[in-house]
């Protein structure tokens, strides 16, 4: 059985004082995460990409800066879902600065 599993199984179990706890521990182990956002070591560069795909956010960021508009990239990326395009953004403006330098990475490459 997988741990998800194990948790869905356990937690009707809990009073609720336990799941305000539960719930409290996994916030604070989440830290800066971001919904719908991940970055996997080995996956398109070990990048923040769009979960389901392997489309980093800076191409996105990049696109939106050379003029696309979110109409044009849900075309350009079927996968892409409007909730995928706005975890983006959020991603974005809170690691600017991370973001920039894999424009600059990869605009020099």
């Amino acid at each position: 059985m997988s741990a998800i599993h194990e948790i869905e199984r356990l937690l009707p179990q809990l009073t609720r004082a336990e799941q305000a706890q539960l719930l409290q521990w996994v916030v604070r182990d989440l830290g800066d995460a971001f919904p719908g956002i991940e970055a996997t070591p080995g996956v398109s560069g070990g990048e923040p990409c769009i979960v389901r795909t392997r489309i980093p956010v800076w191409v996105l960021v990049q696109a939106r800066t050379l003029g696309s508009s979110e109409v044009d990239l849900l075309r350009a990326y079927p996968a892409l879902r409007a909730e995928d395009l706005a975890n983006a953004w959020a991603y974005a403006r809170s690691h600017h600065a991370e973001i920039a330098a894999q424009i600059a990475e990869n605009e020099a490459a």
